[in-house]
């Protein structure tokens, strides 16, 4: 017969009974749970939003440095990159006035390489050319500038002073006619008529016209704009005195050291008082010479004292022997 081996199940104890809590103890309890909740989700969704701010800060910051410094092409701005053509033509009209002849040429290349290329802007290269000695270069800009503006007084005086340098007369000659045509009809405030007449008339005397030299320094002279050079007065000297007119070539040597004596008065500097000094004294040389040819032996003399003082206060030693064996050879009349 088989044992029971079933384990006896005993009987539960009787266990002490907890009392419930009361009510109030429930709700505090359930009220705690929650607002511990409540405060972890608000604290979580704090750093939530301060990470999320700061990734967005992060990439509109950077973002913001990359398009400041660098352009859709990533290539860095800089402030040449931001210069307009016109900026660059003011740039070199005050790199030349300050002789910085190279980097005015560059900078007038980039403006009108930049495209819509002005008159001026080849008119200015063109003078900076000139200033180099590169009168191939200059030529070059100077036609181009009358391509683009036909009228322009200022681009064919400059190209008659170019020709005049290269000595081909006749071609500046032309220009200056030009210049005085285009200068009646669209009038340069850099230009003046006196200035052109005076030019004009400097070529006629080079070209030895004679007459044309006195009609257009005398145009020059009546000409109320710009200022009076006492090189026009003896430059109309000359011309009178290949035409045998010594009395008015005399008048004219006069009233060109009267213009001198005034304007060494306002002289700034040495340097323009002595070339000032040095050229009156040629014109009262060149009066003695006439006084002496119309038989003024004492006009002659005191136009050879004159030159003889200036020539001192010059210092200039070559040219007191030639006014004192000039002198001597008066006295031996």
């Amino acid at each position: 017969m088989k044992k029971n081996t079933a384990k006896k199940v005993s009987k539960p104890q009787n266990r002490p009974r907890v009392a419930p809590r009361p009510a109030s103890v429930r709700d505090n309890a359930k009220k705690t749970s929650c607002n511990s909740w409540s405060v972890s989700i608000y604290v979580y969704w704090i750093i939530i939003l301060f990470f999320i701010a700061a990734a967005f800060y992060t990439l509109g910051y950077g973002h913001a440095k990359r398009t400041d410094s660098v352009t859709p092409n990533n290539v860095e701005i800089t402030e040449e990159a931001l210069l307009q053509p016109n900026d660059y033509y003011a740039n070199a009209r005050e790199k030349l006035l300050n002789g910085n002849i190279a980097d005015a040429i560059v900078d007038l290349t980039t403006a009108i390489d930049a495209g819509n290329a002005t008159a001026d802007m080849y008119i200015l290269r063109g003078e900076a050319y000139m200033q180099t000695a590169d009168y191939r270069s200059a030529l070059a800009d100077f036609n181009s500038a009358l391509e683009l503006d036909d009228v322009n007084a200022i681009a064919y005086y400059d190209r008659a002073l170019l020709n005049m340098r290269l000595e081909d007369y006749n071609t500046a000659l032309s220009d200056i006619n030009n210049a005085l045509a285009a200068q009646t009809a669209n009038p340069k405030a850099l230009l003046n008529m006196r200035d052109l007449y005076a030019k004009r008339g400097q070529l006629n005397l080079w070209l030895k016209n004679w007459q044309g030299a006195i009609a257009d320094y005398t145009n020059s002279l009546a000409r109320p704009d710009g200022v009076v050079n006492p090189t026009v007065y003896a430059d109309r000297a000359e011309a009178y005195t290949q035409l045998g007119n010594y009395a008015d070539a005399i008048n004219d040597y006069a009233t060109a050291i009267r213009v001198i004596s005034e304007q060494i008065q306002g002289a700034t500097t040495a340097e323009e008082r002595e070339s000032l000094s040095s050229n009156a004294m040629t014109y009262f040389e060149k009066s003695a010479a006439l006084n002496l040819a119309t038989g003024n032996v004492s006009a002659a003399r005191s136009d050879l004292d004159s030159a003889y003082r200036i020539a001192s206060a010059l210092v200039d030693n070559a040219s007191m022997t030639r006014i004192q064996n000039l002198v001597t050879d008066l006295n031996n009349q």
